[in-house]
């Protein structure tokens, strides 16, 4: 087979974490595994928890190489500060990536750009740097006007650290790959050439998704699905979902993912009276995920700061429509398929559900828009066409 790209890649995901699967986690395991099919030859370099990721999440075609974290910490910044020793020391000696190499790292935290710079400074290799959203300013955070006391250390911590890896991605990258048109426009504006960045968007298995059947039990008007993080809008969604209540009672909503907002969450909804109306199940993925999906009428995505959320788009691929707020993000990442209301305006949200919910012409006219978009972020698709914009992409740079 001819490879797709000019030189092996070696993908750093050493901040790949965890029991869920982040946006930028899916990207580069679709990535690999589609590559890797077609004769590309990709090696991936994790800690032995992203690599126990990996084989749960079905890459095994390419070779996963595993790199044990032997000093662990309570400590989130320890353990931050550790893993990025680790990569370091792994990644600085001759011979690590040998001439002619890409490498891919998978996100902006320090392990992987730092491993990306030394594999463009110091090993001459051509790196692609994965940047899919700009942190917001801490005093704003992600909830923005439900905002409430001082900032997260989390938010600060992640705000500063991309003071250190933004310059780095934009200054020595040879591409960068981005969520949406609006942070391409972001990163051109800090002088980045438009040559340079690449929109990911994401994928979605439309294979898998038509091949899963209904699970048994009861339908639901709504599902979310995604990281339970304040900044998906998980705490708004079950107040909007006490809206649709009175205007349609009895409506059930699916959650499906796990995350820091998870026990919070449920405190809301026995505190709102929805326990008998919102089901959580936590992370699921594949058939079974479909499953829950296809016993819904809409997705409801109601992020409150997003450089897109391909989340989704799993659901357009079961033919669902879906509701969310009006940000700038996301009137390119989803140009159709997806009623937006104005922003952070609840009682509009509530009300685009039920409308979609009872309007049977006007979900099905949704719902053909959905599936048509999702078919073209199918991943089998997407892998080659981002394989194709890569190479086009490093050889506009020797021109």
């Amino acid at each position: 087979m001819t490879s797709l790209l000019p030189g092996r890649v070696h993908i750093v995901a050493m901040s790949a974490q965890g029991a869920g699967l982040s946006g930028g986690d899916r990207i580069f395991i679709e990535l690999a595994r589609r590559w890797s099919s077609h004769g590309q030859l990709v090696s991936v370099m994790v800690t032995d928890e992203g690599k126990a990721m990996c084989l749960r999440n079905g890459l095994d075609a390419a070779i996963v190489t595993e790199w044990p974290l032997r000093h662990r910490h309570q400590r989130r910044f320890a353990q931050y500060l550790a893993l990025t020793f680790h990569t370091l020391r792994r990644v600085v000696p001759s011979g690590t990536f040998p001439p002619g190499s890409i490498v891919y790292s998978a996100s902006d935290f320090w392990p992987d750009v730092l491993a990306g710079v030394v594999a463009k400074v110091r090993h001459r290799a051509t790196w692609i740097a994965a940047f899919y959203m700009f942190a917001p300013p801490p005093l704003r955070g992600f909830e923005g006007q439900w905002r409430k006391g001082l900032p997260r250390p989390a938010d600060v911590f992640y705000w500063l650290s991309q003071r250190l890896t933004l310059p780095l991605i934009a200054r020595f990258a040879d591409v960068v790959f981005v969520t949406g048109e609006h942070d391409k426009e972001r990163l051109c504006s800090r002088g980045v050439a438009p040559s340079r960045v690449i929109v990911v968007r994401g994928g979605v298995d439309v294979e898998q998704a038509d091949a899963a059947v209904p699970g048994p039990g009861p339908g639901y008007d709504g599902v979310f699905i995604g990281r339970l993080h304040v900044q998906k809008g998980v705490a708004q969604l079950i107040e909007i979902w006490s809206k649709v209540q009175r205007r349609r009672p009895g409506a059930r909503l699916a959650i499906i993912g796990d995350g820091p907002e998870s026990d919070r969450l449920r405190e809301l909804r026995d505190r709102y009276g929805l326990t008998e109306c919102i089901d959580f199940f936590g992370f699921l993925d594949g058939e079974a995920k479909y499953a829950i999906v296809k016993r819904s009428m809409v997705v409801v995505h109601p992020s409150l700061y997003d450089s897109g959320g391909m989340a989704a788009c799993e659901a357009f691929a079961c033919w669902l429509p879906g509701v969310c707020f009006d940000l700038p993000e996301l009137r390119t990442y989803y140009p159709q398929g997806m009623k937006k209301v104005p922003a952070y305006d609840l009682d509009a949200f509530a009300n685009a559900i039920v409308s979609l919910i009872e309007d049977l012409p006007e979900r099905e006219r949704l719902s053909v828009q959905a599936r048509r978009l999702a078919q073209q972020w199918d991943w089998e698709r997407r892998a080659l066409d981002l394989a194709q914009e890569v190479t086009d992409s490093l050889a506009a740079a020797e021109r």
